[in-house]
């Protein structure tokens, strides 16, 4: 089992999917990569709020979303900034109740949401997320 505190050692994305152990992990990574022709990138997090390994996608140099590893689930964190927020909130009402309450319920700073996205199944909520990708790629 590999330790996502472990700086002396990056884990592999078949790794870390290993340590997720769900699927639906692997759909996402591939949806990414499909969709956005991106790879994701593998980097450790020293920040005092999530410290550890996570996955990062980026196109252009921009991030479309981070994943965070946990059993079972992961967690995907979208930052809403100022470009998106008009267009996320117009849209909201088109959202998941679920998502729409993580909305509202995170604290806006410097102009920021940052979102974070339990990932269980495929379900409204994941498809939100994937919206919200789309939105954050386009702007």
């Amino acid at each position: 089992m590999i330790e996502l505190s472990n700086y002396g050692y990056c884990p592999t994305l078949e790794e870390i999917s290993e340590y997720i152990k769900n699927p639906l992990f692997n759909t996402f990574c591939l949806h990414m990569a499909t969709k956005y022709n991106i790879d994701s990138k593998i980097e450790f997090s020293k920040c005092s709020w999530e410290p550890g390994w996570n996955i990062k996608f980026k196109k252009s140099g921009k991030s479309l979303c981070t994943i965070y590893p946990r059993h079972n689930y992961f967690t995907v964190l979208i930052v809403v900034g100022n470009k998106d927020k008009e267009q996320v909130e117009v849209l909201l009402p088109n959202f998941s109740p679920e998502l729409q309450n993580i909305y509202r319920q995170t604290k806006e700073g410097n102009g920021q949401k940052w979102l974070m996205i339990d990932v269980e199944d495929r379900d409204s909520l994941y498809e939100d997320i994937l919206r919200l990708v789309d939105i954050r790629k386009n702007r």
